[in-house]
This record gives structure tokens, sequence and C-alpha cells, in this order.
């Protein structure tokens, strides 16, 4: 009961954006780590040919003569993960804004460990796999999975400082950032200009609807869905559309907070001057004013905030869940086993995402600290950054996602890259997670050795 217990107090107290999406995060990892598992003993299991035949399953849209037709496993890669994009999309937005991203002197250590995170892997693996069949896949070891890293850290407590944690969800988030632009340029075989064309004509749609104060969530969500569409007919990867979508989701209060106060409180002093009654029965003026008092709620508040806080469970305890269901499961054969993990492509993503991961996180952060340019998370040090370092090596949703862009068609190229995800993934993670908890000094002890 003792693992549940801080998410349980996260529902008696007043949390934070930052501490839901801790929250949901951390129930995404668990969650995620279930259905791994799930998909691997459906994979490996008398089932294997159902599972198989039920995510290749038709599922065809039409409307007159027109008509949309993809497979399961599409629908859920094309089309659900458009809406965790989309939720990445508002955490961007919403880390440059307010976040760590907002203050350049906080944000350059995470930024500059991320795009170390992401270029030393995506070298390694080019080194390895350089001039062969699986050259292409270069993306795939670039990529951190935000939900099982921050899962680790969150579970070891206070062995780790807060602003630790902050420093892993900011570097996350820039590696995530990283990971779309990489899928829009590098994973797009042939654009077609006129879906394109109409793509960005509605997203200028949503950007005027942003600028003349339009707050409710339904038309962004109609002209959304039409972006989203034309972005999977344009070849450019239909995910993209949720990013790019969250850029022109509001983030302005249509009424200042200071006003919110003011009135709010006029409200409820006019609400306590009518007698209760029978039965606790409201006064019909009692339910006027609750009714208004939530208009201004919702109008203090902004879509993007009510939409991020909205859409996290869903997305939790649904997408990626379904995601990994359906990515993860891969039959294993113990006897050729090793000869898999030992291609290629399995090698550069494995050491792209241990040693890659570590050289270029850790490596980087070190250097921007040792040249003045950074400084230390508060209450952390350098070991426990090492020990963030080899958790950001956990690659999984986004480096699977990538897998199947850049190897498209290739299904043993496929079972290659998803062997080393799934290995490195569980090494990093195990590693770093004890690393931190018995090996890592903290700041105190460090001082106490030297």
């Amino acid at each position: 009961m003792k693992l549940y217990a801080p998410w349980e107090k996260t529902f008696k107290k007043i949390a934070t954006p930052f501490e839901h999406f801790l929250h949901a995060q951390t129930t995404t990892g668990i969650v995620l780590m279930f259905m791994t598992v799930m998909a691997l003993m459906l994979a490996n299991s008398p089932f294997a040919e159902t599972y198989a035949h039920f995510f290749h399953t038709k599922v065809d849209i039409a409307i007159g003569d027109w008509h949309l037709e993809h497979s399961i496993h599409h629908w859920i890669n094309d089309g659900l993960m458009a809406i965790f994009f989309f939720i990445i999309g508002l955490e961007i937005k919403r880390e440059i804004l307010v976040g760590e991203l907002s203050n350049i002197k906080v944000a350059i250590l995470p930024i500059l460990a991320a795009i170390g995170g992401m270029v030393v892997p995506a070298l390694i693996y080019t080194g390895i796999n350089y001039g062969g069949e699986g050259a292409g896949g270069w993306g795939i070891p670039m990529a951190t999975d935000i939900a099982f890293a921050i899962s680790a850290l969150v579970l070891l407590g206070n062995r780790v400082s807060p602003a630790l944690v902050t420093f892993l969800v900011a570097l996350a988030i820039v590696d995530d950032l990283g990971a779309v632009i990489v899928i829009a340029l590098f994973y797009t075989e042939q654009i077609h200009l006129l879906s394109l064309g109409l793509a960005g004509f509605f997203f200028l749609v949503m950007i005027v609807l942003n600028r003349v104060g339009i707050h409710m969530i339904l038309p962004y969500f109609i002209v959304g869905l039409f972006m989203w569409f034309f972005m999977l007919e344009s070849g450019v990867h239909a995910t993209i559309a949720g990013v790019i979508a969250a850029m022109a989701i509001p983030s302005k209060p249509k009424q200042p907070p200071e006003e919110f106060t003011k009135e709010t409180r006029a409200q409820l002093d006019e609400y306590d001057t009518y007698p209760v009654g029978k039965a606790y029965m409201l006064h019909e003026k009692q339910k006027a004013i609750l009714q208004n008092i939530k208009d201004r709620i919702d109008a203090v508040g902004t879509p993007a905030s009510r939409l991020e806080h909205d859409l996290h469970l869903p997305v939790a305890l649904i997408v990626i869940p379904l995601f990994a269901l359906a990515n993860a499961g891969i039959s294993i054969d113990f006897s050729s086993i090793g000869e898999t993990i030992v291609t290629p492509v399995s090698i550069g993503i494995i050491a792209g995402l241990i040693l890659g991961k570590v050289l270029g996180i850790a490596g980087v952060a070190w250097l921007a600290i040792k040249l003045g340019i950074a400084k230390l998370p508060e209450g952390s040090s350098m070991s426990q950054v090492f020990g963030v370092a080899f958790l950001g090596g956990i690659g999984f949703t986004m480096s699977i996602f990538v897998a199947d862009l850049a190897f498209a068609g290739s299904d043993e190229l496929i079972f290659q890259a998803k062997v080393g995800i799934l290995s490195a993934s569980l090494f990093a993670g195990l590693f770093g997670f004890f690393w931190l908890k018995y090996i890592a000094k903290s700041p105190s002890n460090e001082a106490l050795k030297s």
C-alpha cells in the first residue's frame, strides 16, 4: 500500500498542474508496464495468431463514395496517438510559457542535456549501422519515454530532490520536441502538397479562433479533426497534427484572475444571504449564483490547461496502454534471441539508449556545469544526474513509434528494433533506479566525503 500513498495524498490536497502532471505520468508508467507484459504474453501464447489478426483487422469509415480504411493497428498509431502527441504539444507549450523552460537560466541545463541525449545516441547508432539496411533507424535511440522515466524517480521518493525531478521532466519534454521534429522532417516518405496546404489552412483557422478570443473547445476540436485528416492524407505523419494543434489552443484566461477573486467573493457573500430550504434545497437565486461562479471559473481558466488536465487520464489509461498492447507484442524465439540481439540494428539501439544517453545527458551536463554555463539542480549531485541519464535511456513508447516509421514494410528490422528497445529500456530503467536508490550520493554525503 505504501507504493500508492503519494498518489492518495494528491487527492487530499490542492495539487498544482505540475503535481497533476507527475501523477498522470506515474499512473501511465505503471499501466504501460502492465500492458507491455500483457502484450508479450499474448504474442508468445497459443493466442498469438488471434492477437496479431485482431490488430490487422480493417476498420472502414465511409460516407457515400468516400471512405477511409485502415487496420486497428494503424488507427491506434495514426489516430489515437495523435491525442498523445496533442498532450505532448500542450506540455511543451506550458513549459515554454510558464514552466521550467520559460527561464533560460534554469532551462539551459536540461535543454543542453536533452540535445546531447539525442545527438550522441544517433551518432552511435549511425556508426554501427552506417551503409547497412538498418541505417535509417538512427532516430530510434534518440527518444526518452517520459512516463517510465518519471515513474522511476517518483518511486524513489525523497531520495531525489524535487529539482532533479523537474530537471528530468524538462529534459524529457525537450526530448519529445526533438522527436517530433525528427519524425516530421526525416520520416516522411512522400508529401502531397495540396493536402499539406489544406492542413496548414485549418491550422490558420485555429489561430484565428484563438486571436478573436474563442475559448470554447468544440470549434477547435472540429477544425483540428479536419487538420488531422489532411495531415494524414499529406504523407506527413498524422500525429504531428496533434502537436501543431496544441500550439493554437488559447493559453490566456478570458477573465483576469484579480477580477475573478473580487467578483466571486461578492457572489459568495450574496449566496450566504439566502436561507437554506427544506431538505437542504437551494434557493433559485443560489442556483443561479453557483452557475455564475462556475462560468467565472471556466473564464479564469484556459482551454489549454483544461484540456491538458482532462485528457491526461484517458491518454494514460486508454491511448498509451492500447499503443503498448498493439506494438510491444513480439514473438520471442529464445533459441535465436541471441542472434537477434547482436544484429547491427539491435546493437545500435542498445548502445545508443544506454551508452549514448549516458554520454549525451550526463556528459553534456557535466561539461556545461564545468564551463559555468549551467549549474546542478538544487539539492542534487553529479552522481544523481548520472543515474537520471540512465533513466533517459528508457526509450519504449517513442522509440517503438519511430521504429515503426523507420522500418515500415520490414517486419524483420522492426522485430530487431523492438528487441533492442525492450532490452535497453529494461536495463536502463533498472540500473538507473538502483543507482539512484543505493549508490548515488546526495550533495551532503559528497561534501562529507571530500
